[in-house]
């Protein structure tokens, strides 16, 4: 039996794939103060972790899209799998926080696989505002992986310490490998006949960035999860080191932050038929900027402790979920033939901004709260301003 496009099945596995990535992250963040203290490094050696991943994210965008525009969506999604998981098994038996923070890049390179041929995959399946609710729909789901995996992680960490957080990325990472071999069907129509080299890659890519609309959209794609990256690579450090929090109450306080995602996600599908796809992207911006000054405020004038940044949060994950799904499909919406790559070299834009924020929160956060909120609130801000100020390009499409 092969899983059918219009089934809500498929759109479960779609999910599974692009959370792999945030999966493999979300466990082991209650770990990262741990973290430190085992492998004797501070908050900017920990953070590398996270942004070492997400550079090695930035590299495998590179490739697996137009590798699968040429050979196939399930082969290079299996092989993508493969090396996940042999660095997942370096990860957790890595013996200091350098050899852990090359396995996180290798990882990466693996997970990127899956995340960017389940863009592409819909864009196989998909047309217009349905892409756009579809890939609303999968992020519904894939939020609850967030929501979750914290506080699996947090009970792991407590129970048998980091490393199995890693162990259970891999189980994951076996079950999804399984579902792909046996029910998942090839959703590539029509094979790219271009030659596989780095020149016709990056060519590609120049096709797609003469685009402009394609170049605003990966923008708002970019600056919404740098936001969210943020408060990946410095939450932790905020809500257990500064505000006291015990592993498991951070992973609940992640989790309530992850549910303004979800719920944006599921207004961006009530909403997408009616108010298409920019209209979405309207309400999702000013949430992003909303979001992020108010949680500057409650730090700044000290309200609310850690509910006070986990509940503005909260508002701008909301962002998150009604801005990304529709900037990415509306990206990917021109170029029916490039798909692979269009969703290659937006994966790219976002995960290289997204690693450079990270590093920047780790670098910036010491003993205190406040460069989290200020960058959030610059990001968001950043993302408001930048969909307003580009109405006519959004417009013409061209």
């Amino acid at each position: 039996m092969k899983l059918r496009p219009d089934t809500l099945a498929m759109t479960a596995v779609l999910a599974m794939l692009t959370a792999l990535g945030p999966l493999s992250t979300d466990f082991y963040l209650p770990s990262l103060p741990e973290i430190v203290r085992v492998m004797e490094t501070d908050v900017a050696g920990a953070q590398a972790t996270l942004s070492s991943f997400l550079f090695g994210f930035a590299a495998g965008q590179i490739f697996w899209g137009p590798l699968s525009d040429r050979l196939g969506r399930k082969p290079v999604l299996l092989a993508g799998l493969a090396l996940f998981g042999l660095a997942t098994l370096a990860c957790a038996f890595a013996p200091s926080i350098g050899a852990l923070t090359a396995a996180r890049a290798l990882q990466a390179l693996g997970a990127s696989g899956p995340i960017v041929l389940g863009r592409a995959m819909v864009r196989d399946l998909y047309e217009g505002p349905r892409a756009g609710r579809e890939l609303a729909r999968m992020g519904m789901i894939m939020g609850l992986v967030p929501a979750v995996a914290p506080v699996i992680g947090g009970v792991l960490q407590i129970a048998f310490g980091w490393r199995s957080t890693f162990l259970a990325s891999l189980v994951f990472a076996l079950g999804l490998a399984i579902v792909i071999v046996t029910v998942m069907p090839e959703t590539l129509r029509q094979r790219s006949p271009q030659p596989l080299s780095l020149f016709t890659i990056f060519r590609g890519f120049g096709v797609l960035l003469k685009n402009r609309a394609f170049r605003v959209y990966v923008a708002l794609t970019a600056l919404s999860y740098a936001g969210l990256f943020a408060f990946i690579s410095g939450s932790s450090f905020v809500l257990i080191d500064i505000y006291g929090l015990t592993p498991v109450q951070y992973g609940f306080a992640f989790a309530f932050a992850v549910l303004g995602y979800i719920t944006g996600t599921i207004i961006a599908q009530r909403l997408v038929g009616r108010r298409g796809m920019d209209g979405v992207m309207a309400i999702g911006v000013a949430c992003l900027a909303a979001g992020g000054l108010v949680m500057l405020l409650c730090v700044l004038a000290d309200i609310g402790g850690a509910f006070g940044v986990a509940v503005p949060m909260a508002f701008y994950t909301c962002g998150v979920g009604l801005t990304m799904p529709q900037a990415q499909a509306s990206a990917m919406m021109p170029f029916p033939d490039r798909a692979g790559a269009a969703s290659s070299l937006n994966g790219l834009c976002q995960m290289l901004l997204s690693a450079c924020v990270g590093l920047l929160v780790g670098h910036l956060l010491k003993r205190a709260a406040l460069p989290l909120p200020l960058v959030i609130a610059t990001i968001g801000v950043a993302a408001f301003v930048l969909f307003r100020a580009t109405k006519a390009i959004r417009a013409a499409k061209s």
